[in-house]
């Protein structure tokens, strides 16, 4: 067996161009565009190119955009008070603060303290208890890109058996809430969780999302699953590069080890998935590709609801 490959970037495309239709009706309507603010802190890399990714996915789309950088020096209260100045802004519509945060920041307080109607990244707790409730209006965006992966690639959830293997509030736990809102069975299992690959071999849908290079491999896939990898990991060891790879795929890999320092790995052991699975999502090219796609369509929602349409 050799598992169909599920394409991040074609169903991002997909919706992209749903955003773009959407936008310009908005605008036909109202007489403006959705308008996002991203706000950063710090100089990490990694963030500073996500940020600018979402401010160019933002132009292409047709909605404002406003990137906010502040030092990394910068308190919970001076952060906060931002936040709170864009809340009180009627033409921002989206607001999101890149994270990690630095570690002197009160994180979960500056989440809390963004307008829940203004939360495109769907992580205040008003957003999430409607998620639980099955009434999401704003979702977090990498296990919503799940569900359109899996809706749009036609795998059929109700009825099945879902098991997530992860528990953050970022992907875990809304993941499980959402496969349940689509009438699956959902199981969630985490670093403690005994005998984890019993539990994963009778997933249906599996959902790796753990935060450890290839820790899910053959032992833990069961045949014909569709298996759904969030992982993103920076990898520098050869030799456990080359127990995930094989051919053109393993020989791109370690040259960009020799040439980069690391190469981009899932959670899940691609060799695994692609001899036991039915339909598997690689990485990179899988579940990333559609975080940004759904950060567009959340600002767009919440600009509609924002105006009451």
């Amino acid at each position: 067996m050799t598992a169909r490959i599920l394409s991040g970037k074609a169903i991002a495309d997909e919706i992209l161009g749903e955003v773009a239709t959407g936008v310009a009706a908005f605008r036909d309507q109202c007489g403006t565009v959705p308008r996002l603010v991203v706000v950063r802190v710090g100089d990490d890399q990694a963030s500073a190119v996500y940020v600018t990714k979402k401010i160019e996915a933002s132009k292409a789309l047709g909605i404002a955009s406003e990137h906010v950088h502040l030092e990394p020096e910068v308190t919970t209260a001076e952060l906060a008070r931002v936040v709170r100045r864009l809340n009180d802004r009627d033409d921002v519509d989206g607001i999101l603060v890149q994270l990690p945060l630095p570690d002197h920041i009160d994180e979960h307080g500056i989440l809390e303290s963004i307008d829940p109607q203004k939360d495109v990244d769907g992580f205040h707790p008003i957003n999430a208890g409607r998620l639980l409730e099955g009434n999401p209006a704003l979702a977090p965006c990498t296990p919503a890109g799940v569900m359109e992966i899996l809706k749009r690639s036609n795998i059929e959830i109700a009825g099945r058996h879902a098991v997530v293997v992860g528990r953050s509030n970022i992907v875990g736990k809304p993941m499980a809430m959402m496969l349940l809102a689509g009438h699956a069975t959902v199981t969630i299992c985490h670093s403690r969780t005994a005998d984890l690959a019993v539990l994963t071999r009778q997933a249906d849908i599996l959902i790796a999302a753990v935060g450890r290079a290839g820790m899910i491999g053959d032992d833990h896939i069961g045949a014909g699953s569709t298996v759904i990898d969030v992982g993103i990991n920076q990898v520098s060891d050869p030799a456990l590069v080359m127990q995930m790879f094989e051919g053109e795929d393993l020989r791109r890999r370690l040259a960009a080890i020799e040439s980069r320092g690391s190469t981009l790995i899932g959670d899940v052991n691609p060799k695994a998935a692609l001899n036991r699975a039915a339909a598997y999502t690689p990485v990179p090219g899988g579940v990333g590709l559609l975080t940004v796609a759904i950060l567009m369509k959340n600002t767009l929602t919440a600009a509609r609801l924002r105006r009451g349409f």
